[in-house]
C-alpha cells in the first residue's frame, strides 16, 4: 500500500504487499514489506503483515499451544499471509499465521522446532466481519478485533490469561513474557497507567550455496526485493538440495498436504542476535478442512543454505597445503 497525504513513517507499520509474477507456466503471488498506516494492519482489513501482532481472523478462539518445542518459551509473530479460496464457501476468508521462538540457541540447522504455523478460515457470513468488503477508512468498525472478545498478551497479541499483579492493567500469556516486558519497560510505565510496549522484530539473512541455490536465486532475482512468494499446490523452490523431507498429511482430515507459502528473509531489525534460515516452506491441508480446532496447526520446514567450501578451503581442510 502507498502512502496518502498526512501519513509519516512514524505512524507507519508494516505490511505485505501482494503482486503477481506470471512470468512461468504458473501464476505466483509475490510478496514485498511495505509501510502503512498502523490502522490497516487491523484484523477488519484482513492484512498480509510482518511483525508487531497478529491480526488475528477468528477473534474468539485465538490458539494458546504456541510454545518453542526446544526450549518451551513462547513463540512471537513472524508473520501472516491473508490466503483466500475463492471457490471454497468456508474458505472466504483464510489466513496463515507464522510464529517463530525469538532464543537464537533454538534455531538449529535445517530445523522448524523453533517455528509454528497455524491456518485459519471463515466463511464470508460469519460472527465477526462484515459480508460486504471493508471500507479503507480509520474509523470503519474499529471495534472488530480479538481484544474486544477477550484478553491478549501485551507482548506478543496471544491469548493472556494472567496479569500484571501491581496495575493488573496489562495481560500477558505466560511468565516469560511478563518478565521480558518488565524488562523491556513495563516497570517504569506501570504506576502512571502506560500500558505501551516496545516492539522487538527480528534480524533474518541468507548466503550462498550449491546449485540448488543458484536456481533459487535466479528465480528471486526476477522479483528483487520480494520477502514471499504464495503459490498454493506448486513446486517448492529448493535452497539447498540437503535434507529435503517428507510431509505428513493432514492430523485433522488425513488429506495430504501442498506447498503454500515460501517465506525469504524478512531483513527486520533486533537487538539480539540473528536468527538465519534459507527459507521456510509452509505446507497446508490440500482440501483446506474445516476439521479440528479453529486455528489448525500445518507444517513448516526451514530449509538451511548449504555452504559449499571454495577448491582452496577444501585443500587446506585435506591438509593439502
Amino acid at each position: 500500500m502507498k502512502k496518502t497525504t498526512g501519513e509519516t513513517e512514524a505512524q507507519m507499520g508494516r505490511n505485505i504487499l501482494m503482486a503477481v509474477n506470471n512470468k512461468h507456466d504458473r501464476i505466483v503471488d509475490v510478496g514485498y514489506i511495505n509501510s502503512c498506516v498502523e490502522w490497516r494492519l487491523g484484523s477488519r482489513f484482513f492484512p498480509s503483515k510482518v511483525g508487531g501482532k497478529p491480526a488475528w481472523l477468528d477473534l474468539k478462539h485465538i490458539p494458546d499451544n504456541l510454545k518453542c518445542k526446544e526450549c518451551g518459551k513462547p513463540c512471537v509473530f513472524l508473520c501472516q499471509v491473508y490466503a483466500p479460496i475463492e471457490d471454497v464457501e468456508s474458505c472466504f476468508h483464510r489466513t496463515i499465521f507464522i510464529f517463530v521462538c525469538r532464543d537464537p540457541i533454538c534455531c538449529k540447522e535445517n530445523s522448524s522446532a523453533n517455528f509454528k504455523v497455524f491456518r485459519c478460515q471463515l466463511k464470508r457470513r460469519n460472527n465477526y466481519f462484515s459480508f460486504n468488503p471493508p471500507i479503507e477508512k480509520a474509523t470503519w468498525q474499529p471495534d472488530v478485533r480479538a481484544e474486544h472478545f477477550l484478553k491478549l498478551c501485551a507482548v506478543c497479541g496471544a491469548r493472556g490469561q494472567s496479569h500484571c499483579g501491581k496495575c493488573r492493567k496489562v495481560n500477558y500469556c505466560g511468565r516469560e513474557h511478563q518478565t521480558l516486558d518488565w524488562k523491556a519497560g513495563h516497570r517504569n510505565t506501570c504506576a502512571s497507567g502506560d500500558t505501551s510496549v516496545d516492539e522487538h522484530l527480528l534480524n533474518m539473512a541468507g548466503s550462498e550455496g550449491d546449485d540448488f541455490f543458484l536456481h533459487y536465486n535466479s528465480r528471486i532475482k526476477q522479483n528483487p526485493g520480494h520477502v514471499l512468494r504464495y503459490d498454493r499446490g506448486g513446486e517448492p523452490l529448493w535452497v539447498s538440495g540437503a535434507h529435503v523431507m517428507e510431509v505428513p498429511p493432514c492430523p485433522n482430515c488425513g488429506a495430504p498436504r501442498v506447498l503454500s507459502t515460501l517465506l525469504n528473509h524478512l531483513g527486520l531489525d533486533t537487538v539480539e542476535k540473528s536468527i538465519d534460515w534459507g527459507t521456510l516452506l509452509v505446507y497446508t491441508c490440500e482440501d483446506s478442512c474445516d476439521d479440528g480446532p479453529i486455528y489448525k496447526e500445518e507444517f513448516i520446514y526451514k530449509q538451511d543454505i548449504a555452504i559449499v567450501p571454495s577448491p582452496v578451503e577444501s585443500t587446506l581442510q585435506a591438509g593439502e597445503l
